[in-house]
């Protein structure tokens, strides 16, 4: 039963709630799939119940440390999972979603089952990810309340990068050191995990800027709110009608230091041996398909638009899944790769 019950939430569960990212998820080698697996789903259960805009933030968040004191053993206590499913569960629209929240119990047991190096790296990760929600929950006003709240300083949005997507740089590279010895040079390790962080970062830069018009209806302004004085702005002026030009300087000075993260990345990618496909694979796709969204960014003259969002489409998805398998072994095709997409984007924020 035990053996079946991971399959199933390892496979078609993770696939149902994952999309996008089951796709680096199969191409994973053996070794690191399980770990990885689990701490996405814990992590996928725990974004859930902080989204849930029907239910108070204050509640939500008390939900949230709960699930992280089960998830790190501090209670055994099967109450609070049961309430997490009866109150949270019941209000989800994707049915994927829903029964993950009804099978914490089945997940938690799946993490008793890693060993214990990969448990304490899976419960760690699981741990600043929930601290991310959580500074989201304390931060900002109800999702409902029709306020909005920026965040102050550059260095706020710098750490809120770290908690949600930084930190799971870290727990990859880890994973690479412990499940495929010989693939990073021990040497570089240092450089390898502040690598892996920078590469986390650059991709919820992404994240925070492509979506910022959506999080602004929602009260929540990750632009801080010294770089919009700056501009002459408030957090509220972003819904106005031309608040995307006046913004313009932001997203692009923002979007430098999301270049200068994916550089970082790259050289990441560039440290994996060249027969390491897989692992390569893993990494080149969010890069590839972060950089052009990087594009159509600065290319959006009405980027603050939540109906005008900058997205890669699914064709485009397809594109660079088909030709990064091809290319995937080749530092030199690669590179050239990687350099026109950079160009593109710098040629941009020259306007």
């Amino acid at each position: 039963m035990q053996n079946s019950n991971r399959a199933f939430l390892l496979g078609p569960l993770l696939k149902g709630v994952s999309r996008s990212f089951y796709l680096t998820l199969r191409v994973l080698p053996a070794g690191m799939r399980d770990p990885v697996g689990e701490a996405y789903l814990l992590a996928r259960a725990a974004d859930t119940i902080a989204d849930t805009a029907l239910i108070p933030p204050t509640r939500r968040l008390a939900q949230l440390l709960t699930l992280r004191e089960r998830v790190n053993g501090v209670t055994d206590d099967d109450a609070g999972l049961a309430r997490i499913a009866a109150e949270v569960a019941g209000q989800q629209t994707q049915s994927d979603e829903k029964l993950l929240l009804e099978s914490l119990g089945s997940a938690l047991d799946v993490l008793a089952q890693l060993d214990d190096a990969d448990r304490a790296a899976v419960r760690e990760i699981v741990t600043t990810l929930t601290e991310g929600m959580e500074f989201d929950l304390r931060t900002f006003p109800d999702e409902r309340s029709g306020e909005i709240q920026a965040l102050a300083t550059w260095d706020d949005l710098d750490r809120y990068t770290y908690l949600v997507a930084g930190c799971v740089g870290e727990f990859w590279t880890k994973m690479t050191y412990r499940h495929l010895p010989g693939t990073l040079d021990p040497a570089l390790r240092e450089t390898m995990y502040r690598r892996g962080v920078r590469f986390g970062k650059a991709l919820q830069m992404v994240n925070v800027l492509r979506d910022c018009g959506k999080d602004l209806r929602i009260g929540r302004c990750y632009l801080p709110a010294s770089m919009l004085a700056q501009a002459g702005l408030g957090a509220r002026d972003l819904l106005e009608p031309g608040a995307s030009a006046r913004a313009r300087g932001i997203l692009f000075e923002l979007v430098r230091i999301a270049l200068d993260h994916f550089r970082a990345a790259i050289d990441y990618t560039f440290a994996l041996p060249r027969l390491s496909l897989r692992l390569r694979l893993a990494c080149l796709w969010p890069i590839l398909i972060g950089l052009e969204t990087l594009e159509r960014l600065v290319a959006n003259e009405a980027w603050l638009d939540p109906a005008r969002t900058s997205k890669v489409t699914r064709n485009d998805v397809y594109r660079i899944l088909a030709c990064s398998t091809l290319l995937a072994p080749s530092n030199t095709l690669l590179e050239r790769w990687f350099r026109r997409l950079i160009a593109r984007v710098e040629a941009r924020l020259k306007h």
